[in-house]
């Protein structure tokens, strides 16, 4: 599994083979990747960015780039292990009920001005199995922001859904739907939660599939997980109807059960980004929470372990970074890229 001294290791010359064919990469190969140390990993990373180039390129635009507003934050009944708006968690988090439309258009307004197509409304709580009045009052800012601003991609990210939540939702053309997995299925009860299930999530999933709304789902690195959770992880994502996958690394907050955290070492996050990238050759691979603040010297070469996308501005409690800054980002990166990918 380790390089020679005058080539790539064996893994990584197995995985190649995607770069040939555009073929999803086998588990077992993923498997052998997953060990990789030291150099090697930077030859896996090498690869991952071919791949993109290759399979994932968006000509025109070079990255997809989003961004969201928090608007309900906090008094979540749900113990997420990670998340400072849960009411199990004694974390310091603004608390507010569903933000009015001026404030959301406001919002929205801000990153349009500097660029951004891609807008995604996110609530706190389980979610919304029935059509309410709040749930209505969302579907109402929706239609207002398409309607401000052309050319906006509205998303949303309002946890599980039922029926009739997703069909309005796909009447109304929400350009994606965001809802995590987090982690390995099998492995979610005891590192994310136990208010509610993962299957709950796919369920979800499921119903946004048959509605025909995008769906953007990924997960965490740094929760507890091991290598082959993360490669289980990614591989569950294969079975579902995924257009955009977003990775986060874990911001460890204060007042949650995994406060002071240790992040996994790099190579493991080269390696996930890169076997990610590798088993979803065509799919957007969005680099989001941890990227500046986790990361920060080497968000540059997650990017350039197979990303193609980024989540810019502010995320749910945690800041994020000057759009100015990501956008030289974006044009520093695209020299790492075929020329018809920019």
């Amino acid at each position: 599994m380790t390089g020679t001294k005058t080539g790539i290791g064996e893994a990584v010359r197995k995985a190649y083979e995607v770069l040939e064919t555009g073929e999803p990469l086998a588990r077992e190969v993923a498997m052998e990747l997953a060990a990789l140390e030291g150099e090697d990993v930077m030859d896996l990373a090498s690869l991952a960015n071919k791949v993109r180039n290759r399979y994932a390129s968006l000509p025109g635009e070079g990255l997809h780039s989003c961004s969201i507003v928090n608007a309900k934050s906090g008094v979540c009944a749900e113990n997420c292990r990670f998340c400072a708006q849960s009411l199990h968690n004694t974390a310091d988090v603004e608390q507010y009920s569903l933000l009015d439309a001026g404030n959301i258009v406001e919002a929205a307004g801000e990153v349009y001005r500097q660029g951004v197509r891609r807008f995604g409304i996110v609530t706190s709580g389980y979610g919304y199995r029935k059509i309410n009045p709040e749930f209505l009052r969302i579907v109402r800012m929706i239609d207002l922001l398409q309607e401000t601003y052309p050319g906006l991609q509205v998303c949303a990210s309002l946890g599980m859904l039922g029926e009739e939540p997703a069909g309005m939702l796909a009447e109304h053309n929400v350009a994606h739907y965001n809802i995590n997995i987090q982690v390995s299925p099998g492995r979610y009860g005891e590192l994310i939660a136990d208010t509610h299930a993962v299957g709950d999530r796919i369920e979800t999933i499921r119903l946004l599939n048959r509605y025909g709304i995008p769906v953007c789902c990924g997960g965490i690195l740094g929760v507890g997980e091991s290598m082959e959770d993360r490669v289980d992880f990614i591989y569950a994502l294969q079975e579902l109807e995924i257009a955009v996958i977003p990775l986060n690394v874990l911001v460890p907050i204060d007042g949650t059960p995994l406060q002071g955290s240790v992040t996994p070492a790099l190579t493991d996050i080269v390696k996930t980004f890169a076997i990610c990238r590798l088993a979803h050759p065509g799919t957007i691979i969005k680099f989001a929470a941890g990227r500046e603040t986790v990361m920060k010297d080497f968000q540059g070469l997650l990017m350039l372990s197979g990303a193609n996308g980024f989540l810019t501005g502010g995320y749910l409690t945690t800041r994020g970074r000057d759009m100015q800054d990501d956008r030289r980002l974006m044009q520093q990166l695209a020299l790492f890229s075929s020329p018809q990918a920019v």
